[in-house]
């Protein structure tokens, strides 16, 4: 895949024109895009998918545009490839299950709980023609929506992890994690994800730059007997995290 002449993985704004020329609606008099556009952020971000990770990617009306680069970049922090993978909440594009497919080779099972995501996520998987198994979690987490026995190398997710509901940005689905910090979700999940994973398999979390919810989730996944690392890394002007937990 393309590295751009700065060295880093990204798209010039006059490429992903050329991939999407309605791009050029949402330009300034110095070729900038607005990406306080929403409409301009999801055909941006399309292009990126496409120029770079070869993939098709559709957004939903409703949903979180996410960026195809820093959920690469979080997957490469745990990812060798060929693994038996799980997704907890692929979300309305299934980008991170179609790059772990695609670009990993990993075997991969997915899951969503709301219906109108779960319903184009399937729409994604089939346009880029991946074979992943996608279930609807109808509430749980992994347990009740895994079958018991199921055992897999890595659990990953892109955990919800606001403390209450935000204005707009992200449905209450998608973004309250619940508990003090907003870890109480990925609390859960590790604590779940015990049963699921092969002997020395690991759980990642995408995650905000948060410390008081990344140590709480560290906290308990220490207890639970995991050993935990962070990769912290940078995507244009903000910060994420990958928490690993191994057992």
């Amino acid at each position: 895949m393309p590295a751009w002449k700065d060295g880093k993985l990204g798209l010039p704004v006059k490429e992903a024109v050329k991939l999407f020329p309605e791009l050029k609606d949402y330009l300034d008099e110095r070729g900038r895009l607005d990406f306080s556009n929403r409409e301009a952020r999801i055909l941006y971000n399309r292009a990126i998918a496409e120029a770079i990770f070869g993939l098709d990617i559709e957004y939903h009306p409703r949903g979180l545009v996410t960026t195809p680069v820093s959920r690469y970049i979080f997957l490469k922090t745990f990812l060798r490839g060929g693994e038996r993978v799980l997704e907890i909440g692929t979300g309305h594009t299934a980008m991170m299950a179609l790059m772990a497919a695609k670009l990993f080779e990993c075997d991969v099972t997915a899951t969503e709980i709301d219906e109108e995501f779960f319903t184009h996520a399937k729409a994604n998987i089939g346009r880029n023609g991946a074979k992943i198994r996608l279930i609807k979690s109808c509430g749980g987490i992994i347990q009740g929506v895994i079958p018991e026995g199921e055992k897999f190398d890595v659990i990953f997710s892109a955990p919800p992890y606001y403390e209450t509901p935000t204005k707009g940005v992200l449905t209450e689905r998608e973004g309250v994690g619940g508990g003090k910090y907003g870890e109480a979700f990925s609390v859960r999940l590790i604590e779940e994800a015990m049963e699921y994973l092969k002997p020395g398999g690991k759980v990642a979390l995408f995650l905000p730059d948060k410390k008081p919810l990344i140590n709480a989730i560290r906290e308990k996944g220490e207890e639970l007997g995991y050993s935990v690392r962070d990769v912290r890394f940078r995507v244009g002007t903000r910060w994420r995290y990958s928490l690993i937990l191994r057992l």
